[in-house]
Order: C-alpha cells, then sequence, then structure tokens
C-alpha cells in the first residue's frame, strides 16, 4: 500500500513507516500480545459506546456485531500466540490512543463529544488496516502474512462504519471538517511517535 493508496482507501494522510514491519517480525510475541489487547480494546470500547448511547436503535443495531467480531479476533491472536507456545504479555501503555483522546473536545456540546468518540475509533480502524496490510505484504512468514491479510480484509469496512454512525446523528459537513482535522492531527502525531516494532500502533 503506497501512500496514494492509503490516502484514497483510508483518508490516512501519512503512511506507517516501511521500517515497522521489519521491527515487528523480530518481536513477534511483543506484536502479537499488543495487537490481543488492541482487539480486546476495541470490543470493549464498542460495549460502552452501546451502554453510553443506549438512546441511538442504530448504533446499537450496528456496533453489537462488532462487539462480537472484535472479541472473536482477540481469541484468534490469542490461539495463535499459545500455538507458537508465545505468552501474552502485560498490556502496555497505548501511546498513540492516549494522543488520541488528547485530541477529543472535552468541553463543548454532548453532540461534539459523541463525534469525536466516534471519530476517534473511526481512525483507531483506518490505521489498524493499513497496519494489517504492511504486515500481511512484508512478513517473512508466510502464514503470518496470510493471518493478517484476513484481519485487514475484515476490518477494512470498520472505520467507515463508525463515520456513517457520525453522520446518521449528526450533520454530514460537521462530520466531514472534524474528521478532515483528526486527520491532520494524527498525520502530525505519526511523524512524532518513535518507530517500534513491539505496538500495533
Amino acid at each position: 500500500m503506497n501512500e496514494e493508496d492509503v490516502k484514497n482507501i483510508l483518508g490516512l494522510q501519512l503512511p506507517t513507516d516501511p521500517r515497522w514491519v521489519d521491527l515487528a517480525g523480530i518481536s513477534l510475541e511483543d506484536i502479537l500480545t499488543d495487537h490481543a489487547y488492541c482487539e480486546q480494546k476495541a470490543a470493549t470500547t464498542c460495549i460502552s459506546l452501546i451502554q453510553r448511547y443506549s438512546d441511538k436503535e442504530k448504533l446499537i443495531t450496528a456496533l453489537a456485531p462488532v462487539v462480537t467480531e472484535e472479541w472473536g479476533h482477540f481469541r484468534l491472536v490469542l490461539a495463535e500466540l499459545h500455538k507458537r507456545k508465545l505468552k501474552l504479555g502485560k498490556q502496555r501503555k497505548d501511546e498513540y490512543v492516549n494522543r488520541l483522546i488528547e485530541f477529543q473536545k472535552k468541553g463543548g456540546s454532548p453532540e461534539e463529544r459523541f463525534l469525536d468518540q466516534l471519530l476517534t475509533m473511526a481512525l483507531i480502524e483506518a490505521r489498524s488496516c493499513e497496519r494489517f496490510k504492511r504486515l500481511s505484504e512484508g512478513l517473512n512468514d508466510a502464514y503470518l502474512r496470510r493471518f493478517y491479510r484476513r484481519f485487514m480484509e475484515s476490518e477494512a469496512g470498520h472505520y467507515t462504519l463508525f463515520i456513517d454512525l457520525a453522520e446518521t446523528y449528526i450533520d454530514k459537513e460537521k462530520v466531514r471538517k472534524r474528521w478532515a482535522e483528526w486527520l491532520a492531527y494524527e498525520a502530525g502525531m505519526i511523524r512524532q511517535l518513535e518507530v517500534r516494532g513491539d505496538r500495533m500502533h
């Protein structure tokens, strides 16, 4: 996936540094552990959104199967760790996600906070999909390339789901304007973050 593909397919303004895949390939236990926790957090975040916005029927209907899918992904990654006689390590601080949360509007209207929660998830899913594609193309292990190809295909539509949900409840122009701000912020953040092979993001 080149820079143009990243922009056209996922909307991201900056592709992952190519060095990341090589580093991930020599840190399999760490990257699989971090991936497992990412899937777990995706499931629990969707549960939290359902609980917090229980009055939004379309959101509940759309996110309920995502919870099941993300938890299933957690189990697949856990099984892969066990198959390779690797251990699920401790959950680590996710600097990428924490930096995204810092960009969320803490004040403002409930609508603005709701929008930022959905766009945070959209951005995490878009970057995760891009990373899965990188792993599916760049790892030396042929089995893991296929493993991550399946994840990439499965998660490809998740980021647009969160944007579609935002546009269901909020004016589309507001959503698109704020999404552009999120994309610009994330690109600047990616430039600043250290390239680490033991982190999915």
